[in-house]
């Protein structure tokens, strides 16, 4: 089990001295989750199907602040998954639903602790500590399997002036979804990794329906990366909006991106103008029609020509017997983040939909329905010559109990079939996921 000493030395301290603190207690929050997951992933090609299901818990301590000029607080998770069939089976070795034993079956379980330290000031809280999960457009930490992903650093948000918030920070390690251990943070196809991921940005509201945004990161030796965002929505009548979402990456090379070492960039098994080196820019527009309980989404999204869309994952780091540390499986802030596959190669141009329904429309609280289509077109090849496509078809219901003893037990079913239109396409993939998920507070 990974323990962040130094996060877990300030928070121990903090606790001591606020421990009997009005507002420390007294706002404190402490809940238990549950999340019982199948997951089936069934490889057209011949390759290794994974076919699993698994039990994971989180228990989640989040602290009030003590009272003063400065308040001081600790917040604390713990992280237990467990595999439902014994660990033998459908389980390739490659770590992303639960980590892998010695003669590459899946572990019986495994854990992990993380901690944080904060204080606040005025509107300003800072964090410092092992159970990050940051939700921003420049990095966004993955729960998509049994137990999330978190990250070890610092960071600091700032709402002191009215409409205006500032995020900012530093993160060094990461904790894989299917992982006990930490790792430092890299790139696709990477083997290096580096401890330095700085950011920056800003979300300025500039209306009631408009929010306008700009981030900057730096992942030390592998990225730079600038993101500019805009979002509004168009308040047609009490139950009809349209909602407008553009988004724009720019993305290069930092250090010793390129020049091999480990630190080279697969550009998601795609071409690159420069072998190995980060040069991209991405933009993706999305546009959404509201009706009632209905939701028409279209939208565009066109990767650059020179490389891939770049974003931090850990999937090819391995340990020191150069075995996965279970540390793939992350998420980034495009539309074309899917199910199953991302849509984010060179020179790829992708026209996606998607229909979705809440059926509180008809008296049916809690039960929701949708359906997506993605098709990515002018994919180049890695010799640069001529081009291929791939698509992608997902479709998901959920169902939350609204009132009850079974009060907030939700239950969702997905299924996605993934199609690739060349040999160096992703697998031709048919996934089905089926959870349940519960929260219960304490506090």
């Amino acid at each position: 089990m990974y323990k962040s000493s130094l996060a877990l030395a300030v928070a121990v301290g903090v606790f001591a001295q606020a421990a009997g603190a009005a507002g420390f207690v007294e706002d404190s929050k402490l809940s238990l989750s549950s999340r019982t997951m199948y997951f089936n992933n069934d490889n057209r090609d011949g390759g290794a199907d994974n076919r699993e299901s698994g039990q994971g818990f989180k228990l989640d301590y989040i602290s009030g602040f003590t009272p003063g000029t400065v308040g001081f607080g600790v917040d604390a998770q713990a992280l237990w998954g467990i595999h439902l069939d014994g660990g033998r089976g459908k389980h390739p070795d490659v770590g992303t639903f639960f980590p892998s034993d010695s003669d590459g079956s899946a572990v019986d379980q495994w854990a992990r602790f993380g901690a944080n330290a904060k204080a606040r000031f005025s509107k300003t809280e800072v964090h410092f500590g092992s159970a990050l999960a940051p939700n921003l457009p420049i990095l966004v930490s993955n729960d998509g399997r049994l137990l999330p992903q978190t990250f070890e650093g610092g960071t600091i948000q700032s709402k002191e002036i009215d409409n205006l918030t500032v995020n900012a920070g530093q993160l060094t390690h990461a904790m894989g979804r299917a992982s006990s251990n930490r790792t430092g943070l890299s790139v696709a196809g990477a083997t290096a990794d580096s401890n330095k991921f700085r950011f920056g940005g800003l979300d300025y509201k500039l209306t009631p329906d408009l929010t306008l945004q700009y981030y900057y990161s730096n992942l030390e030796d592998f990225y730079k990366q600038h993101f500019l965002g805009a979002t509004h929505v168009f308040k047609i009548a009490d139950d009809q909006s349209f909602k407008t979402d553009l988004r724009y990456f720019d993305s290069s090379s930092d250090g010793n991106n390129g020049h091999g070492g480990g630190y080279n960039f697969n550009n998601n098994g795609g071409y690159a103008k420069n072998t190995g080196k980060i040069d991209n820019k991405t933009w993706s527009a999305m546009f959404t029609y509201t009706l009632g309980g209905h939701a028409f989404l279209l939208g565009r999204q066109q990767v650059s020509d020179d490389g891939g869309f770049v974003w931090l994952n850990q999937g090819n780091v391995v340990d020191g017997n150069n075995r996965p540390e279970g540390a793939g499986g992350s998420s980034f802030y495009l539309f074309t983040d899917s199910m199953i596959n991302q849509f984010a190669r060179a020179g790829e141009n992708t026209n996606f939909g998607q229909y979705s329904y809440d059926f509180a429309s008809l008296g049916v609280p809690g039960l929701k329905a949708s359906v997506a289509y993605l098709r990515g077109d002018d994919i180049r090849y890695k010799s640069g010559h001529g081009t291929y496509n791939e698509w992608e078809r997902d479709a998901r219901i959920d169902y939350t109990i609204q009132q009850g003893t079974l009060k907030g037990l939700g239950f969702s079913l997905r299924q996605g079939v993934y199609r690739g239109g060349s040999n160096e396409a992703s697998a031709d993939q048919d996934q089905a996921r089926f959870i349940v998920n519960y929260t219960y507070s304490f506090l």
